[in-house]
């Protein structure tokens, strides 16, 4: 049972006190703050947490996850395939789980969805499967530049444009780009209608190892790709649709200020499917609840207030902590157990 003389009520969440007043005089950065928090409040991310510390010692210096990445980035046409399928099991479980992929609110023109890195395209055909009337507007990284194959059966209402979102420029409100830029020729003219919208949004684009691009860009490439999904499916999602939305470690600093302002104005689900990789990312989705919301959100993203780092982190903590715990407590679950009886672990037979 759980010991109420150590709760403090900060609206609605019940907060441990004990275990942030420790924080206040401590030299953490905002990354270990929330860590150290949860490992204090969450058995089942203590015990994933001592996993992976397992797993760092045992793979020091090894090669096997160096292998794995190289079987990523140069599949073979079996190997494509096999990640295609996965990827559309996960779908139709998370559809299961969650309804997402129903989209209830139509319009008078119909339905439509947009899906912004979708090779090899297992999502959309999750999504076009659950509303075969919609109309599909999807991105992909050209193959040449170092994406995937797209597997998707072609289809008349599908429009499939090749190119990498986070040069959309124009879209993102940036129509003119200095001429000493390094990726001046590369940023892209305007892709969308100003008045287009979308019931269904996929945001699940992430860095590809092979994706050739400029140097400067490497070490917040993953901030720029996740950003620049984020303010397109804002600017273009009717009131009342869903977003599904891939991200990395739900105790991430960036995540976890991510989800404590979605939760503000959506309602929020995370999935994580049991049978993918132990450490492999969650999925968020969420449904705005109403155009001025969508407009107030828009606006914190494009004047850079949406991702800007925490003064104090315990402040979040203490108005977010209990509600991260509730979203994340069968994610770390999942991982956790994924990682215990993952077969690359050694393991000693016990006296």
């Amino acid at each position: 049972m759980e010991d109420q003389r150590f709760q403090t009520k900060i609206g609605d969440a019940p907060v441990a006190e004990n275990s942030l007043s420790r924080f206040k005089d401590n030299a953490h950065t905002p990354s270990r703050v929330i860590v150290e928090y949860l490992l204090k409040e969450v058995p089942e991310f203590r015990k994933l947490s001592e996993l992976r510390e397992q797993v760092k010692a045992q793979f020091k210096g090894d090669r096997f996850f160096e292998k794995q990445r190289q079987a990523a980035d140069y599949a073979d046409n079996k190997t494509a395939k096999q990640f295609y399928k996965m990827m559309k099991t996960i779908a139709c479980d998370m559809h299961q789980v969650t309804g997402v992929f129903h989209i209830k609110n139509r319009s008078q023109d119909g339905c439509s969805v947009l899906d912004m890195c979708m090779a090899p395209g297992g999502f959309l055909a999750i999504a076009l499967s659950c509303n075969p009337q919609a109309q599909a507007l999807a991105f992909s990284l050209p193959k040449i530049n170092g994406g995937h194959s797209v597997l998707l059966p072609k289809r008349p209402n599908v429009t499939l444009k090749f190119l990498d979102v986070t040069m959309l420029a124009e879209d993102m409100g940036l129509p003119s780009i200095p001429h000493e830029h390094p990726d001046a020729r590369n940023f892209l003219p305007s892709q969308f209608d100003p008045r287009q919208s979308f019931d269904l949004i996929i945001c699940d684009g992430q860095v590809l190892r092979n994706h050739d691009r400029a140097s400067y860009r490497e070490r917040t490439e993953a901030s720029r790709l996740s950003l620049a999904q984020l303010t397109l499916a804002l600017d273009h999602m009717n009131p009342g649709g869903t977003m599904i939305v891939l991200l990395h470690k739900v105790e991430a600093l960036a995540t976890v200020q991510l989800l404590y302002t979605f939760d503000k104005f959506a309602s929020v689900q995370l999935f994580k499917h049991t049978n993918t990789t132990p450490n492999g990312p969650p999925s968020i989705c969420w449904q705005p609840i109403s155009e001025l919301i969508l407009k107030m959100q828009r606006r914190r993203l494009k004047d850079g207030k949406f991702n800007g780092r925490l003064q104090h982190v315990e402040v979040l903590l203490k108005e977010f902590g209990t509600r991260l715990i509730s979203l994340g407590r069968r994610i770390w679950e999942i991982q956790a157990n994924a990682l215990e009886n993952a077969p690359f672990i050694r393991r000693t037979s016990s006296s």
